[in-house]
């Protein structure tokens, strides 16, 4: 493993970098955000290519970064209206995405300065304290993010304790690009969701009362292997909303007590495969919709619509709100435990 100096925020903090390599595989974490910021993985030819979008320097991820590789919390996600009610007392949180709370607010944990311990040459664990009140939520949680290389796979865990009750929703918010970093869209990536049941959202992208829905006879439908680009092209109004998938999937037999399946990613042209395994109940499939072209990349490439998608294993928005869904409630008496698996591989061949 090796540390150095990534660089120092605007007010002074220093970040600091840790890299990580395992076989073929290897991965940058800025203390910044707890963010991956580049994974390496090779391609059919045994060539390798960093497939995560992410940002140069640290004023680019201060001020330009839509949450690259980063860790969002307290509540990863969309709290309507900024507001919710817990044990009966309400609390007013800051809304940085029209009426809702999105990751967070403004100052989430994607803005903080994780304190990192090398547990061994392959996994790092880095903790942040959240004070009660930050944000508007209630308690001091002490959250605890553990990234760990094996072979083929990046194994994510997060754990979290609170002296209050209080809600917390953690996810990595990495974009994937199989082709390598800032090399086009992703459109013709092929997916695999073991999901059969999604969330269709609002205006505001808030999940319907009515939520969730079935996918079958519908664009979300990627319960056999899709092209993302053939999916996008069908007309849908839930489409239409978030300018392309922004949307929850419901993963089959949740609660998972281990890491099961997920999602199956390919990139036809490079062979590089992701396959995703969780313990969470649903994951926020986006395909980019609102990258724009005006953030470079850390190839120097800017990021275009759909210049990559993210997978991000997480409970469901608006949780605090709907009793229906399930529960985003830490006591003092219980742990916050979550794990995400991110495991690579290469096809023989194009599909």
């Amino acid at each position: 493993m090796i540390k150095e100096e990534f660089g120092t925020l605007s007010d002074g903090t220093a970040v600091e970098r840790y890299t990580l390599e395992r076989g073929a595989l290897r991965v940058r974490i800025l203390t910044y955000g707890c963010v991956l910021q580049t994974i390496e993985i090779p391609d059919r030819n045994g060539e390798l290519g960093n497939i995560a979008l992410g940002c140069a320097n640290l004023p680019d991820y201060e001020t330009k970064s839509r949450f690259f590789g980063a860790v969002v919390g307290r509540y990863g996600n969309r709290i309507a209206d900024g507001r919710f009610e817990l044990d009966g007392t309400a609390y007013e949180l800051p809304r940085n995405n029209g009426t809702n709370s999105l990751h967070g607010g403004p100052d989430g944990f994607d803005k903080q300065v994780w304190d990192a311990v090398a547990l061994d040459e392959h996994t790092l664990a880095l903790s942040y304290v959240s004070a009660d009140g930050e944000a508007g939520y209630p308690g001091t949680l002490h959250a605890t993010v553990t990234y760990r290389l094996t072979d083929d796979s990046l194994e994510i865990g997060y754990r979290a304790t609170t002296d209050r009750p209080t809600v917390v929703n953690l996810t990595n918010h990495s974009y994937f690009n199989l082709a390598g970093e800032g090399r086009g869209d992703v459109h013709g990536h092929i997916a695999t969701l073991a999901a059969d049941r999604y969330l269709p959202v609002d205006a505001t992208q808030i999940p319907l009362p009515s939520a969730p829905a079935p996918v079958a006879g519908t664009p979300f439908d990627f319960r056999a292997p899709r092209r993302i680009g053939d999916r996008l092209a069908e007309p849908h109004p839930q489409l239409e909303i978030g300018a392309g998938f922004d949307h929850t999937f419901v993963l089959a037999d949740a609660p998972r007590p281990e890491p099961a399946f997920a999602a199956r990613v390919e990139d036809p042209a490079s062979g590089r495969v992701l396959e995703l395994l969780t313990t969470e109940p649903g994951v926020q499939f986006y395909t980019g919709n609102f990258l724009d072209g005006t953030i470079p990349g850390t190839s120097g490439r800017a990021y275009g619509a759909g210049a990559g998608f993210c997978l991000e294993t997480q409970h469901f928005p608006d949780s605090p709100n709907r009793p229906d869904f399930p529960a985003t409630v830490l006591r003092p008496a219980d742990e916050y435990l979550s794990q995400t698996v991110l495991r690579f591989a290469t096809s023989q061949g194009e599909v």
